[in-house]
This record gives structure tokens, C-alpha cells and sequence, in this order.
């Protein structure tokens, strides 16, 4: 009786520890537990706020999960220390010139430190270590950013209803907006137009490659452009011509040693001129008396009228 009773004892024992040892494999597998009994470093970094990271919050890198944090202590006046507890398999990917910065576990979820960057160029982290950080904006103060520019916003909306400022002006003022209207209206005009001077200038084009017409036998033709040539050759000869006759006359009237030049610069010998012009015209009147008197005259009456028929005949 004895016996059989300390058999089962024994059975029920190994069992027990057989559950037990099952129980805590399926523990330590289900919360990633056997990363506690693994070899680790400590390094650390110092924030001005830690927004809420606590002990045992998971430390990242390149999204793999490298340690946890072990403890945050003051430092300074009003710096927080963080101390990091690293996987050691995972230094030789983290260089001293890494940077740490703070995030979250998703949209609001917990707080973890970020490890990123690093060059090839530094050598790997070593055993207390101060890797440097990047301070994060935290949910408060992104809200309160929002807030701040929904703000801004209301003020600006408010600003442009008021018609403040240029675009206020350009909503709210009518006759600015019919000036740009009659503007836009002025512009499409000048379009039209622009369009119609293309479309002309493209007419004068074609018409310039029809055999036949004007403008393509001024352009085509060398018989007619070689007229043109000389007509506008023989155009430019004639006004040198007149060019030079009119500077040598211009120079004549202002010598006053040639006869132009005594004629009209000499007071003296115009005056001269006037008056044998005048008494050029008071003989020849006084010829034509004579010459009426002798008409009348017996001696040469005769003489006249047979000049008279014989004018007739």
C-alpha cells in the first residue's frame, strides 16, 4: 500500500514539474521574456524632457527591438538622464555617432526610444557610452500647434470677410473686380487681335509663295529685282545730284563774293536791281506809248495796214 502510493506521488510530482516547465517555456516564448537573460550594455543619453518614457520602455532600431530602458535619473539642473540597457549581440550596428530619439508605439500608443543613423566611419558603441538625441514633438505640443494655426486661420478668414489686406480688397470691393474684369475683357481684345495680325502675317506668307502675284515676283523673280535694283540706284544718284546742287547753292548764297551771294546778301546791289527792274518796266511801257503812236501816225499808218492784211490773208 505504502509503495503504490509513493509511485503515484512520484508520477504526480513529475508531472506537476513537467507543467511547470511548459508553463514558464510558453511564458517566456509569449512575452519575449528570454531577452532578460541575455547579455546586455549599458549607454546612455540625456533629454531635456522625456515626455512620460519610463523603465522598461523597448528601445528600437531599424525596427528590431534592441533592449529596454533601465532607469531615467536627473541630471543637471533639469535634464533627464536615460540609461539604455542593449542587447550586446546588437553594438556592432550601432556607431558612436548615432543619434536617440524619443516616439511612440504607434498613433497614442507607449513610449520608446529610437536608435538611427550612424556611420561606418565611427567605431561601434562601447560600455557607458552618451549617444546624442533629437528632441521630439510631443502629442500636447502638436496639438497645441494645430490649435495655434486653426487660430491663424479663423483670424485670416476673419481678416479677408472684413475686406483687410489686398485679397480682402479684391472679394469684397466690386470695383476692384470690375477694373480686373475690364482688364481681362481688354486683354482678350488684344488677343483677338494678336491672332488677327498671325493670321495676316500667315496669309502674306502664303500669298508670297503664288507664283504669279506681286509680291512673289518681287521675291522670286530676278529680272524685276534687278530693275528694282537699278530704279533705287539711279533714285539714289538723283537725290546725291540734288544733295550736291543744293549744297553748292547754299554755299554760293552765303559767299558774298559770288553773284548769288552779292545779290542777296549786298543791300546796296539789291537795291541796284530793284531799281533797274523798275525802270525796265516804266520804258517798256513808254516803248509801248511810242509804238501806239506810231500806228496812229500818217507816215506809218500805211505800213501797218498792209501788215494787218497780210496777217489775214
Amino acid at each position: 500500500m505504502n509503495e503504490g502510493s509513493n509511485k503515484r506521488a512520484v508520477a504526480v510530482g513529475f508531472f506537476i514539474l513537467l507543467g511547470l516547465a511548459f508553463l514558464l517555456s510558453g511564458v517566456l516564448t509569449i512575452g519575449n521574456l528570454h531577452s532578460t537573460f541575455q547579455k546586455k550594455m549599458t549607454v546612455s543619453t540625456v533629454f531635456a524632457d522625456v515626455n512620460g518614457l519610463a523603465s522598461g520602455d523597448n528601445i528600437w532600431f531599424s525596427g528590431v527591438k534592441i533592449g529596454t530602458v533601465k532607469k531615467t535619473v536627473f541630471y543637471g539642473k533639469s535634464q533627464v538622464k536615460v540609461i539604455l540597457n542593449i542587447n550586446i549581440e546588437s553594438k556592432k550596428y550601432i556607431r558612436k555617432d548615432a543619434k536617440v530619439k524619443i516616439s511612440t508605439d504607434g498613433l497614442i500608443g507607449n513610449k520608446i526610444i529610437v536608435i538611427y543613423d550612424g556611420s561606418t566611419m565611427f567605431a561601434e558603441i562601447e560600455e557607458g557610452d552618451t549617444l546624442s538625441n533629437e528632441t521630439m514633438l510631443s502629442t500636447e505640443e502638436i496639438m497645441a500647434t494645430f490649435q495655434q494655426n486653426n487660430m491663424n486661420v479663423l483670424a485670416l478668414t476673419k481678416k479677408l470677410s472684413n475686406g483687410q489686406g489686398t485679397i480682402g480688397k479684391l472679394i469684397n470691393d466690386e470695383a476692384i473686380y470690375n477694373s480686373i474684369a475690364s482688364a481681362s475683357k481688354s486683354l482678350q481684345a488684344a488677343s483677338l487681335e494678336a491672332n488677327n495680325l498671325v493670321n495676316t502675317l500667315s496669309n502674306f506668307s502664303n500669298n508670297l509663295n503664288k507664283k504669279g502675284t506681286l509680291a512673289n515676283n518681287l521675291t522670286t523673280d530676278t529680272v524685276v529685282f534687278s530693275s528694282l535694283k537699278k530704279s533705287i540706284l539711279n533714285l539714289n544718284k538723283v537725290t546725291d545730284t540734288a544733295t550736291v546742287f543744293i549744297n553748292d547753292l547754299q554755299a554760293a548764297v552765303k559767299n558774298k563774293n559770288t553773284t548769288v551771294g552779292i545779290a542777296l546778301n549786298d543791300e546796296e546791289t539789291g537795291a541796284k536791281l530793284k531799281s533797274t527792274i523798275k525802270n525796265l518796266e516804266s520804258s517798256s511801257q513808254k516803248l509801248d506809248q511810242n509804238l501806239e503812236a506810231l500806228q496812229h501816225n500818217f507816215l506809218f499808218r500805211k505800213y501797218f495796214k498792209n501788215k494787218e492784211k497780210n496777217k489775214l490773208k
